[in-house]
């Protein structure tokens, strides 16, 4: 494979694996003038149940890695990453960091109920950032942190109608849907994939709240001013995995990326 030629001043955009490629599609949409670079730690990932020290490790790294590569922002698009790392990164950084985290407040805001389910990792569940946003915005709803251990795993793999991924669903849901949650909230990027299960199980009276519109709007909020406007037709979008580049390229040929090029990401020392 050629290698990598990378735009320069492109948005760099970080997830575990795959899942982020649901916000990419929103960032590009938002953004078609611009180029990015998507970066996929596959070889590492999930990131639910890692120690928070690790994840922390990787997301240094590869925040280098395309701190190298000239970007001009960076987009955590990973809700466990963005949790236990953005702090340490936007200490690290001057460049515009977006990041992610479960959308509690407009999803208390639009529960008719008051019942509010969160499905996430375990390490976003148990994060300071949810209990943070659970005490600010969740003094009139119950909010339910229902962990989903093996649901982005079997994203990773493309098996969004698998009957394992049916039945981890139904698990995870069905607490939340019995003690009436009206409102589930995404949690996690590579949940986006599997929204129209979700909608399935859940039926048509519930909302699902999925955050990658309101992250692309954040980022259009705080990009840097270009002293020119880009044209859309130059802008490239470049892929890095550090996992088997055949399998992101696989995953990406699956949601209509057939002709997407993947490149090995350069090992670390984590």
């Amino acid at each position: 494979m050629p290698n990598p030629v990378v735009r320069e001043a492109s948005i760099g955009v970080y997830d575990s694996g795959v899942g982020g490629l649901s916000v990419l599609r929103a960032l590009k949409a938002k953004l078609p003038g611009e180029s990015f670079i998507y970066v996929a730690d596959c070889g590492h990932a999930p990131y639910g149940d890692r120690p928070a020290t690790f994840v922390e490790s990787r997301a240094r790294d590869i925040a280098g890695f395309l701190n190298q590569h000239g970007a001009k922002a960076l987009v955590i698009a990973c809700n466990t990453a963005s949790v236990v790392a953005v702090q340490s990164l936007r200490e690290m950084y001057t460049l515009p960091i977006v990041a992610m985290e479960p959308a509690i407040k407009p999803a208390t805001q639009v529960s008719r109920s008051k019942v509010v389910l969160v499905l996430a990792t375990s390490n976003t569940i148990r994060s300071p950032s949810v209990a943070r946003l659970c005490s600010t915005y969740g003094a009139d709803t119950r909010v339910i942190l229902q962990a989903c251990p093996g649901l982005a795993d079997q994203v990773e793999r493309g098996r969004f109608h698998d009957p394992v991924t049916q039945q981890l669903l139904e698990s995870y849901l069905r607490p939340g849907l019995d003690a009436g949650a009206d409102t589930i909230v995404l949690g996690c990027t590579h949940y986006a994939f599997l929204v129209e299960a979700i909608a399935t199980i859940a039926g048509p009276a519930v909302t699902i709240v999925e955050p990658s519109g309101a992250i692309a709007s954040q980022l259009s909020r705080v990009l840097p001013a270009s002293p020119g406007s880009t044209q859309s037709a130059l802008a490239a979008t470049t892929f890095f995995t550090s996992g088997p580049p055949r399998e992101l390229a696989g995953f990406l040929a699956l949601i209509g990326e057939p002709s997407a090029q993947v490149h090995a990401l350069p090992q670390t020392e984590t």
